[in-house]
């Protein structure tokens, strides 16, 4: 892929679909084979490197020899650097006018939007639809290049806007049968409903927008690729919202389980990825509340895992080997590592514990970081019957994470098990048009897909055929059957919007009661001082066991989900007797606490609770808590997960020095990991060394998941597994896999110690020369939609590490999305921030302004007017005035 400010565009938009969309956990679509014709381009990572748009601009008018050569899969560059239409008018309209006017079809009175100094517009309307009008408006008038990327993900038709480098990534949105579930969707809407009558008033503004869009208004993106933007339809909506499913509700627990369970048995399998979390610090506080003996937190972890045993057999061998093999490359980047980094935080405080007597709230969620943001904030203003603060999903109305008069509400992602697959038997094992249920044929549903490029060209066509439980998928001559929530659910939106009009925590928990997909944990706090906490969404009930994370029989109807779980069993507490409650993905109930949910499967693999665990160590340990305490915390560089591990790598030292088995490497590194407080500070010098101990140990520990052979681990346990491992001095485990002498811990814990500093000295240098520096080493990459470096910022210092409440990945590309704190007293303050700005035109002032407050840790205060004259007339920036079209 060419260097420069402009690479490829087609490709660029691929590969930031393909790699800046996170899954909370599991696997890729793509490994699974459909009845296929064409090729399949390849999409290469592109180089990164900071330049500012300006000169992004100047170079590209550099390069340029002749203004009628196209430029890779560019538009000719003539095109471009048209004075009245090129890229230069990108800048001429980069920032708001003192004051606009426009026209809505179908708009039924005046609304006025008055944007403040944080690039926030307030619009006051006369009704509900006509404020969703004017939202779409807005949205489109500083993102529209952002709605309709979104929406052809989720449709899978980005090949329209970029041509054949995104074939792949349509080709698993559709294998998954995603556009066909939105489809449904839509059309099972009441077209008189409030959630249709919405969904149409939003496409309204973003098409009123679209129409009298000028030539020199149009995006840049559009203008290097060539091309004009769509219509934006209902359906559009829903493909948004079942794209952020696939984000976050899709997982594949028991391919993962199998995989192990081939190279060390199914018990083995069972304990290192486990139903439940070996360390226990639930959502749902356990009642009564009384804190128990633990460590750092959490509670005392059962007794280690037991090792490796023989590989399960049986007549059904053949087609699971088929189905590891298959899933070889999928997992690999799923499982290469010590298991997620990432996550999102929420956490409330009742008055009594706060220093101002009201209740507190912060929100945290954590996921893809781009420019333009995930996020849009709006103020939506309907005198008597709206009045709500906060973000909504660029593509979609109303407000997702936020705060009214009464009550403020943020979610973070549940991960439940919602995803179960099938073997399934067919007639033809290459076209099958049947599959066989309790002894009879039924006929499959089939669904032929065409790929198109801009111009209309087909590009290849695909078969992808149904069962009654969902897409069916060839592995390896294998038929694998798919069903999930995200294809059956519908509700979401129309509970959301539904939340936006309550008035306390009880209002708001049965306004949310039917929604289904993803499962959130949503925390909710209110004026009255209420805190609540309930981890909603559709929970599928099994057969048997209950468990999802096995395969089963597609044969039999028997296996089919049976129901769904009652909202009376959900993960619920409203207001704890301990006084505040939090989430960070953790396991939302402990399994051996009495309540509804006990005994119930909800999923497997939970992520560590490290996270929960600092934030509660931190709540715990302050009765006066005040806005700026939850705004510290949200970036606090502690970490629950190095105070377990830290003592058992010095501990481990200690004891090999005294029996004179310590190497002077082993001393040394030993000696600098002892000299660090464990914070994750910018300026800390020592945090390397453990990540790099951390990694050391985990690829000691596990090397009986190495298949023979070339490859990664089949799969990684969590830390929180090898947390539970380390009570054991003398696991199995900790033998060297294929070594003749019985291992210890000690002995592992200290090589892999001595092996780290090896490592750091080697890529970063001696320890005292500045190298080892945690900003010159972690950093966060923000990348435009295109993946233009350009237009992106990166290489950006961050406070955080692994498993911190302000976590960083390793590239960097995942983290805090939006960060919110409310405090709901007489009136409702809130102060908030996300990393970039309102507007996605890259010359924009208001494109990356919020970004170095989220870099330092600083939240904006949020204008929340009544009326548009409670604006100071220095805060607002911009007004427009939109009025009904003729």
């Amino acid at each position: 892929m060419p260097h420069g400010p402009y690479h490829d565009a087609a490709s660029g938009v691929a590969y930031g679909v393909a790699y800046g969309v996170p899954r909370a956990r599991g696997v890729t679509a793509g490994v699974m084979q459909r009845e296929r014709h064409g090729s399949v381009p390849t999409v290469s990572r592109p180089p990164a490197h900071p330049l500012r748009a300006a000169l992004a601009l100047a170079l590209l008018a550099a390069v340029v020899v002749a203004g009628a050569v196209p430029f890779g899969q560019l538009p000719p560059l003539g095109a471009l650097l048209d004075p009245i239409s090129g890229v230069w008018a990108v800048a001429r309209g980069a920032e708001l006018p003192r004051s606009a006017a426009g026209r809505i079809p179908r708009l039924t009175a005046p609304v006025d939007v008055r944007y403040d100094a944080r690039g926030v517009p307030h619009i006051f309307a006369t009704s509900e639809e006509d404020a969703y009008r004017a939202q779409g408006y807005v949205v489109a008038r500083d993102r529209l290049f952002q709605i309709e990327l979104q929406a052809r993900a989720g449709a899978g038709t980005l090949t329209e806007l970029v041509g054949a480098a995104a074939l792949p990534l349509d080709r698993d949105t559709r294998a998954l049968g995603l556009p066909s579930a939105a489809e449904r969707s839509v059309a099972a809407l009441d077209s008189t409903a409030a959630t249709a009558r919405a969904i149409r008033a939003y496409a309204d503004g973003v098409n009123a927008w679209i129409d009298q869009l000028g030539a020199a208004d149009l995006p840049i993106e559009y203008r290097l690729l060539g091309r004009r933007p769509s219509h934006w339809r209902p359906v559009d909506a829903f493909h948004l919202l079942d794209r952020m499913s696939y984000t976050l509700a899709y997982s594949a627990e028991e391919l993962a389980r199998w995989r192990v369970a081939r190279l060390v048995g199914d018990t083995a399998a069972r304990a290192l990825l486990p139903t439940h979390s070996p360390i226990q610090e639930p959502i749902v506080p356990p009642v009564p509340s009384v804190p128990e003996p633990h460590v750092v937190g959490g509670r005392l972890p059962p007794p280690g895992a037991p090792g490796p045993g023989a590989p399960l057999g049986g007549g059904s061998t053949s087609r699971r080997v088929a189905l590891r093999d298959a899933l070889r490359d999928a997992l690999r980047d799923a499982v290469a590592g010590e298991g997620p980094t990432l996550g999102s935080n929420n956490w409330a405080v009742a008055p009594r514990r706060t220093r101002d007597g009201v209740a507190l709230l912060a929100g945290d969620p954590h996921l893809e970081l781009t420019l333009p943001s995930i996020w849009y904030e709006v103020h939506l203003v309907v005198p008597g019957h709206l009045d709500v603060e906060g973000v909504a999903l660029a593509g979609g109305p109303g407000v997702i994470l936020g705060f009214n008069r009464d009550v403020a509400w943020t979610f973070t992602n549940t991960g439940a098990d919602v995803t179960d697959f099938y073997w399934e038997t067919v007639d033809d094992a290459r076209r099958p048009t049947r599959y066989r249920l309790d002894g009879s044929w039924r006929p499959l549903t089939r669904r032929v897909e065409v790929y198109r490029d801009p111009s209309g060209r087909a590009l290849a066509v695909d078969t992808v055929r149904y069962t009654h439980r969902g897409p069916l998928r060839q592995v390896d001559g294998r038929w694998v059957s798919m069903r999930w929530t995200a294809l059956e659910g519908g509700h979401a939106l129309r509970t959301l919007l539904d939340g936006m009009h309550a008035h306390s925590t009880a209002d708001w928990l049965r306004a949310t009661a039917d929604y289904d997909v993803p499962a959130q944990n949503m925390l909710v706090a209110d004026r009255g001082g209420s805190i609540a906490i309930r981890s909603t969404g559709r929970y599928p009930l099994r057969p048997g066991t209950g468990r999802g994370d096995v395969m089963r029989d597609g044969a039999s109807s028997a296996s089919d989900w049976q129901g769904a779980l009652a909202i009376g069993q959900y993960p619920t507490a409203v207001d704890p007797a301990q006084g505040y409650l939090a989430s960070a993905n953790q396991e939302p109930v402990d399994p051996t606490a009495a309540g509804p949910a006990r005994g119930l499967y909800l999923g497997s693999d939970w992520p560590p609770p490290w996270r929960a665990m600092r934030i509660n160590a931190l709540l715990r340990a302050d009765s006066s808590v005040t806005p700026d305490d939850m705004r510290r915390w949200q970036t606090d560089p502690g970490s629950a997960r190095a105070d377990y591990f830290v003592p058992y790598f010095l501990a481990a030292a200690r004891r090999a020095d005294s029996a004179h088995r310590a190497s002077s490497t082993a001393r040394a590194a030993a000696r600098l990991l002892a000299q660090w407080d464990r914070r994750y500070t910018r300026d800390n010098v020592r945090a390397v060394l453990f990540e790099a101990a951390m990694r050391e140990l985990t690829r000691r520990t596990w090397d009986e998941l190495q298949p023979p052979g070339a490859g990664p681990r089949v799969a990684t346990p969590s830390s929180a597994v090898l947390a539970e491992l380390l009570r054991d001095s003398t696991s199995v485990w900790w033998t060297e896999h294929g070594a003749g002498v019985v291992g210890q811990r000690d002995d592992v814990l200290a090589a892999s110690l001595a092996a780290a500093y090896d490592t750091t000295v080697r890529r970063y240098g001696p320890p005292d020369a500045g190298g080892w520096r945690w900003d010159r080493i972690r950093h966060d990459n923000i990348f435009h939609l295109l993946h233009i470096p350009a237009f992106s910022r990166l290489g950006l210092a961050v406070q955080g590490g692994t498993e911190t409440l302000s976590p960083s990945s390793g590239d960097g590309t995942e983290g805090p999305s939006w960060r919110m704190v409310v405090a709901l007293g007489p009136s409702v303050h809130g102060w908030a921030t996300y990393p970039g700005g309102q507007s996605g035109n890259p010359v924009s002032s208001r494109y990356a302004d919020r970004l170095p407050g989220w870099l330092a840790g600083t939240l904006d205060s949020v204008r929340f007017p009544l009326r548009p004259a409670d604006l100071a007339p220095s805060d607002v920036r911009s007004t427009l005035a939109l009025e009904p079209a003729p």
